[in-house]
């Protein structure tokens, strides 16, 4: 392990928004705050989370944007949460929060109810694996856990496979609103928050000429399959 990492590793542990939870703690004993996420932020505004978030990029540009929201930002790997962690810190944002988490552990963060908005943004398509995919079935229910009716999702991805998937197989049978979707954003008049800002990825999709597709669509709970 390179030595950049142990002093990120070891930095991660200072970061009092950074929460980190083995899994075996997690199951033995759950974890403090689900339920209590409005305590911890010290308001009651609106959560958002980014799931498979890397460096944080969405949840620090939408967080300095909406101070009025509260924004969490979900990853496994703690090297790239180090970034957003430490940027948030630096910048003393009281709005933001990081989980070192795997995604599938993640209705053991948060009560139901308790989001209102995710934002998934690049996250692997998993091409071989269609119960892996952020957006498969599988894990909208396990979202609709913890999401509010009619809560909204975006996914931001350049994979038109992972794209065309969840746009023409899953939302459909899951019988959620879709509000928007393309197949080329920047080809758009889009002018809405998924053009806030660009991750490493996505900036380095575009310099290879690959198109970033995005859709957004409405979670009905009262449809829970």
């Amino acid at each position: 392990m390179g030595h950049h990492k142990l002093q990120r590793f070891a930095e991660n542990l200072t970061f009092p928004n950074l929460f980190q939870v083995g899994f075996d703690k997690l199951q033995a004993e759950g974890f403090a705050l689900k339920g209590k996420w409005h305590e911890q932020f010290g308001n009651d505004n609106p959560i958002t989370l980014e799931l498979g978030c890397g460096k944080g990029d969405y949840t620090i540009a939408l967080a300095r944007i909406h101070p009025e929201r509260n924004y969490i930002g979900v990853d496994i790997k703690g090297a790239r949460l180090w970034r957003g962690a430490k940027t948030s810190n630096e910048e003393q944002m009281k709005n933001v929060a990081f989980i070192r988490t795997r995604i599938e552990l993640i209705d053991q963060f948060f009560a139901p109810n308790e989001v209102s908005e995710i934002w998934i943004t690049f996250c692997d398509p998993q091409l071989k694996k269609p119960n892996k995919r952020l957006t498969s079935p599988r894990f909208l229910a396990t979202y609709r856990h913890f999401l509010q009716d009619q809560s909204t999702i975006h996914l931001k991805t350049d994979s038109q496979e992972l794209y065309d998937y969840t746009l023409n197989e899953v939302l459909p049978t899951e019988q959620c609103e879709v509000v928007f979707g393309t197949d080329n954003l920047y080809n758009t008049d889009y002018e809405g928050e998924a053009k806030l800002t660009q991750t490493f990825y996505e900036r380095m999709f575009l310099a290879e000429g690959k198109p970033i597709t995005y859709i957004q669509w409405k979670v009905n709970q009262n449809n829970n399959n």
